[in-house]
């Protein structure tokens, strides 16, 4: 049986004291590791951090807050002296008295109601087709992704030569283009919502196909032999044995699905500028805050309103993501 010696004691790092006090050899070790560091390595280390820090404050935490500021006041975005205080008024008047408020609710509720039942069982379905290791895979991957590589404004232009009534794909099809009895898919009011939603589906579903793409590839193939072996068919082993090994992606893509539907706004405002029955909050916070008739009190609480809803989400996929990571 092997001993140690007294050099192998002295050789290990000093083990904090009671009370987390570090020994002053230790304390001098680490100072001497500090002063490795040269100059050069500070200023590379700073910038480093100093920039990414400084483009989130410029980007995203001095806007919020300034929005969060303007959103209790009223002004006309002209002069700094026409600035007033105005408290709570601007979101009193929002909820009880503009009237496009809450039928932009209603669409939003709408948006993403529609993209988490429709848009993403499509992604998750094409997922499965382009699983199955078919001819020409790559190229359907290919196609079916292209809709995200392309930003939301071109799709919306995209589908307004589809839509359009009198030289519109769809309308030739249906032989009414240029006649009287051609549809207006965008400007009629009662249906202009669902063209859209449509040509939301056509980007968000490739997303989703991709995403879950990727966690069919990483589940593990001995689940799926196990549940062949008990005699599971196809779509038991999907649904009962696949679907939830594929939890972390499931939980990325209901967060992925909040945030689009809340922060549509390139299709409708392409579309009419989110008016005629397309209104969305997103809309409706630049119809306030740019223009003529800007109302940056209004537009801004409007803005609040969106952030706070937003961070709903993303609150919880952070709690749930990195919780899991500190409990492990």
């Amino acid at each position: 049986m092997s001993t140690s010696s007294p050099m192998d004691t002295s050789t290990a790092p000093a083990a904090p004291r009671a009370g987390g006090h570090v020994p002053p050899a230790r304390r001098g070790r680490l100072r001497r590791r500090l002063r490795r560091l040269s100059r050069k390595d500070i200023i590379v280390l700073s910038i480093m951090v100093g920039i990414p820090t400084l483009i989130q404050l410029v980007l995203v935490w001095i806007p919020t807050l300034l929005s969060v500021g303007l959103s209790l006041v009223n002004w006309n975005g002209l002069s700094l002296s026409d600035i007033r205080p105005a408290g709570l008024d601007n979101y009193l008047y929002v909820f009880k008295e503009y009237p496009p408020f809450w039928p932009a609710v209603g669409h939003n509720v709408l948006w993403l109601v529609f993209l988490a039942l429709i848009a993403t069982p499509i992604g998750l379905m094409l997922a499965i087709l382009l699983d199955q290791e078919i001819r020409g895979g790559r190229i359907y991957q290919s196609v079916f992704f292209l809709p995200v590589m392309l930003s939301l404004a071109l799709v919306a232009i995209i589908w307004q030569l589809f839509y359009s009534r009198d030289n519109g794909l769809l309308n030739n099809v249906l032989g009414t283009a240029g006649s009287p009895q051609a549809v207006d898919w965008f400007g009629d009011s009662s249906i202009n919502i669902w063209a859209a939603l449509i040509a939301a589906t056509w980007r968000h579903a490739g997303y989703v196909m991709i995403l879950y793409l990727a966690g069919l590839k990483g589940v593990d193939p001995t689940l799926r032999e196990a549940a062949a072996i008990d005699g599971a068919n196809a779509s038991q082993t999907f649904f009962r044995v696949v679907f939830p090994a594929m939890r972390p992606v499931n939980i990325v893509i209901v967060v992925i699905t909040i945030i689009e539907s809340l922060r549509a706004f390139d299709i409708v405002y392409v579309i009419n500028r989110g008016t005629n029955g397309l209104e969305l909050i997103s809309a409706l916070v630049i119809q306030n805050l740019v223009g003529e008739g800007q109302v940056i009190g209004v537009g801004s609480a409007l803005a609040v309103v969106l952030l706070v809803v937003s961070l709903v989400p993303i609150t919880f996929y952070l709690t749930r993501t990195f919780g899991k990571d500190t409990e492990s």
